[in-house]
């Protein structure tokens, strides 16, 4: 018999997103938050530069508002963006009143500028603002009497039921346990997917091997609609060296001062933008990858040795200290850097609220498209996007239950009564890895049509392999990510060939020039939730 758990509202991910959703929610009702390792793991630990808002008199929610649409390179939703930015300060506050500590510049708050923003208006705590705001975030869901925590998990799959003909309600999840190797089951109310991204579809990344894109894929089978999956943002700077994995080189060294040069010291962003290191994200990671593959390179390297040695230690202490331990000394040497898959820009359609196409299920954060990024995401925008729709998903979720009319949910047991303990796991191993290598390689910061075609042939052979793997073996950690990142990879590979331009992120050297107009792709999901071989379909 499945184990069952019961609350009011499911959180799935532990993140600030999750956990800000969480905290919003009022008292009396009972949250689980889900979180697949512990709650420090997360991409919000790992953020550097910190949180975009408008907090100076010098500044305006106009120029930041500008400034997201100028990114999202004509694909952002202004009436999203908007609903963000002008909320920005508000979010900061309740920071600052939970405890956390920006840091100040002669009793100011002190704010950084970085690629694509026209004033410095991103509030720090040094480089580990992520860190900052999840070790606030955690402190303050622990103290609250209604959030109970069930780590070490992984959610397997949504279960949803039909309420009448034209409405299809989210009751609960099926939850995978390492530790008993059993499947489990949460009845709620509502869920909140807030599972972050899907950057580990690629073999190069800047985060934690939790973005598996779970969230995005769950939803997809459950029957909601993705929007923008081709978007996918690669980082420019992602330390490039054989003893680092995965550590990022914030924007914000960038925002200092810091120069990109060749390995013969020479600069290039010159050539390839009038902001030179200031341009947007996506220009700075294809210029990067331009001269590497035209000079035959591994790398370029950031300079920031013309700043003095104590603004760097005070300004960027982590990642000084997390150099000096590999030999480099970023206050003389230059430290060598990649583009990395970072952030992805797409996820289950949203409205302002986080509502997606079933009712009871939200989703917040990275897994979410909300329309605030566009076809590319302005630095720090990410956490202000959580903290705001958090709230406003919060206060919906409590409003919305005052008036849910209660349903049965009847849900069944877990069935492994026609599988087996598998013997073949190298299978998943050797899996994973084609999966990230060729996603690099052909769904990279550089597309066409050829690389696109390649990758989409080796995702239905995968498909076909992980489904029987699926159907016939009991499940494990491993073919769970596997079976939501190959969902998330024929999403990503779709939306790219429907996309006949190249705009923001998306770049294909068959389709240089951009569309006049400018349309999301929308995918649909399949007919059955759980056939993994249904296609979906890009559209608009």
């Amino acid at each position: 018999m499945t184990l069952r758990h019961e609350t009011d509202v499911l959180v799935i991910g532990s993140g600030a997103a999750g956990l800000a959703t969480a905290i919003n929610l009022p008292p009396h009702l009972n949250v689980l938050v889900l979180s697949k390792e512990d709650m420090k793991a997360g991409s919000t630990n790992r953020a550097q530069g910190g949180i975009a808002a408008v907090t100076d008199t010098s500044d305006s929610t106009d120029s930041h508002f500008t400034d997201t649409l100028m990114a999202g390179a004509g694909l952002c939703n202004p009436d999203a963006v908007r609903f963000v930015v002008e909320r920005g300060a508000s979010a900061v506050q309740d920071l600052i009143e939970m405890g956390l500590q920006f840091d100040r510049y002669r009793a100011a708050l002190h704010r950084t500028k970085e690629g694509g923003h026209s004033h410095r208006r991103v509030l720090h705590v040094a480089d580990a603002t992520g860190r900052a705001i999840a070790s606030t975030l955690i402190e303050e869901a622990t103290r609250r009497s209604n959030i109970e925590f069930m780590n070490d998990c992984v959610a397997v799959e949504l279960i949803a039921q039909q309420v009448d003909e034209n409405v299809k309600r989210v009751v609960g999840a099926y939850v995978y346990n390492p530790s008993t190797d059993r499947v489990e089951c949460v009845n709620t109310k509502a869920v909140i997917l807030a599972t972050g991204g899907a950057s580990k579809v690629y073999i190069y990344t800047s985060n934690p091997d939790t973005c598996t894109g779970d969230g995005i894929a769950m939803a997809w089978r459950a029957g909601c609609r993705l929007s923008n999956m081709e978007f996918n943002q690669f980082h420019p700077t992602c330390l490039y060296h054989p003893e680092a994995r995965s550590f990022l080189i914030s924007e914000a060294v960038r925002g200092e001062g810091g120069k990109l040069r060749l390995p013969d010291g020479s600069t290039f962003m010159h050539r390839f933008d009038k902001r030179e290191e200031l341009a947007s994200r996506d220009i700075v990671a294809r210029a990067i990858d331009y001269e590497i593959k035209r000079l035959g390179i591994n790398c370029v390297f950031l300079d920031i040795s013309g700043l003095s040695h104590a603004h760097i230690e005070n300004h960027f202490p982590t990642i000084f200290q997390q150099l000096l331990k590999i030999g480099i000394d970023m206050r003389v040497d230059p430290i060598p850097v990649v583009p990395a898959a970072h952030y992805t820009c797409g996820g289950v359609l949203v409205d302002r609220h986080g509502r997606t196409d079933l009712e009871a299920l939200y989703a917040v954060g990275e897994v979410a498209c909300t329309g605030v990024h566009g076809a590319n995401r302005l630095a720090s925008n990410s956490l202000l996007e959580c903290l705001v729709y958090a709230k406003s998903a919060a206060v919906h979720i409590a409003e919305w239950l005052t008036s849910a009319q209660p349903i049965n949910p009847g849900i069944k047991d877990w069935d492994e009564s026609r599988v087996t303990n598998s013997d073949e796991n190298v299978v998943l191993t050797h899996n994973w890895m084609e999966l990230r290598r060729f996603m690099w390689d052909y769904v990279g910061i550089v597309r066409t049509d050829n690389r696109l075609e390649r990758a989409a042939n080796r995702i239905n052979l995968l498909k076909q392999e992980v489904h029987e793997f699926y159907s016939h073996y009991r499940i494990n950690s491993d073919l769970i990510e596997l079976r939501n990142l190959i969902n998330v990879a024929e999403a990503i590979v779709r939306g790219a060939q429907w996309r006949k331009e190249s705009r923001g992120l998306h770049y294909t050297l068959d389709y240089p020039d951009q569309l006049r107009t400018a349309q999301p792709s929308i995918q649909y999901p399949p007919d059955d939730p759980l056939d993994v071989l249904q296609p979906s379909v890009a559209r608009v």
